[in-house]
């Protein structure tokens, strides 16, 4: 039943493009158990359709800039091979520490833009 509600939750907030692997690899290492490798490669296989579902969505409400998504692809598609070998070549610990700095970081920036927002939002008042 977790996995089920993991996969409802991370796919909503995929379809949203605010990045449900995330959440997904969070949950099944820290909560599921499963190894740091294991949970990251499995959001590679829950990325493919709940990114086909957000694209046709997408397409269908005219919101994708095909120009700028080509080139983001291709440069991806290079990282996501340069990443994955990198990745496989990292003990677990190592892996969970780059994970958690990287969560780190989205968080930080999070704060901070809500910061220069409540700050920008104080001004006009």
């Amino acid at each position: 039943m977790l996995e089920v509600l993991t996969g409802l939750i991370s796919g909503i907030v995929s379809g949203t493009g605010m990045g449900g692997g995330t959440i997904l690899i969070l949950v099944l290492s820290v909560f599921i158990g499963v190894e740091q490798h294991t949970a990251q490669a499995t959001n590679l296989i829950f990325f493919v359709p709940t990114s086909i579902a957000a694209i046709i969505i997408a397409f269908k409400e005219k919101l994708i800039e095909w120009k700028t998504g080509r080139n983001i692809a291709i440069a991806g598609i290079i990282g996501a091979i340069i990443g994955s070998i990198i990745m496989s070549k990292l003990e677990v610990k190592l892996l969970r520490k780059c994970f958690a700095i990287f969560l780190a970081i989205i968080a930080i920036y999070e704060i901070y833009s809500l910061k220069k927002q409540y700050n920008s939002y104080s001004k006009e008042k």
